[in-house]
C-alpha cells in the first residue's frame, strides 16, 4: 500500500507514471489533485513523472522526473530536469542542476 498526494492506494507501486496531468499506478489510472508535484509515502518500484517527485521511502528501480527529485535510496538510475537530493543511488545520476546524494 502506498500514499500519493494524500490518496492511499492498494497497490505495490511497481510502476508509477505521471504525464499530462494523469497518473497511472501499475497500469491503473488514479485520480489525484496536483499531478505536477508528487509526494509518495512508501517504497515503490519505478517512477516516471513530468514534474517534481518526493518519495518518503525507497525506489527499487529508476526515477525519471522533469523537475526535482527528493527520496531515500534508489536501486537504479535517477534523472531529473533540475535538482536531486537522495541517499544511496545504485545506478547513474543525471541532473539539470545540483546533486546531493550519499553514494
Amino acid at each position: 500500500m502506498i500514499t500519493i498526494n494524500g490518496v492511499t492506494i492498494s497497490s505495490s507501486g511497481n510502476s508509477i507514471i505521471i504525464s499530462n496531468g494523469k497518473m497511472t499506478v501499475d497500469g491503473i489510472d488514479i485520480k489525484i489533485g496536483n499531478a505536477s508535484d508528487i509526494k509518495i509515502e512508501g517504497d515503490v518500484g519505478s517512477i516516471k513523472a513530468t514534474g517534481s517527485v518526493t518519495v518518503n521511502g525507497n525506489v527499487t528501480g529508476n526515477i525519471d522526473a522533469g523537475s526535482s527529485v527528493h527520496c531515500k535510496d534508489v536501486g537504479g538510475n535517477v534523472d531529473a530536469g533540475s535538482s536531486i537530493t537522495c541517499d544511496k543511488v545504485g545506478g547513474d545520476i543525471d541532473a539539470g542542476s545540483s546533486v546531493r546524494c550519499r553514494r
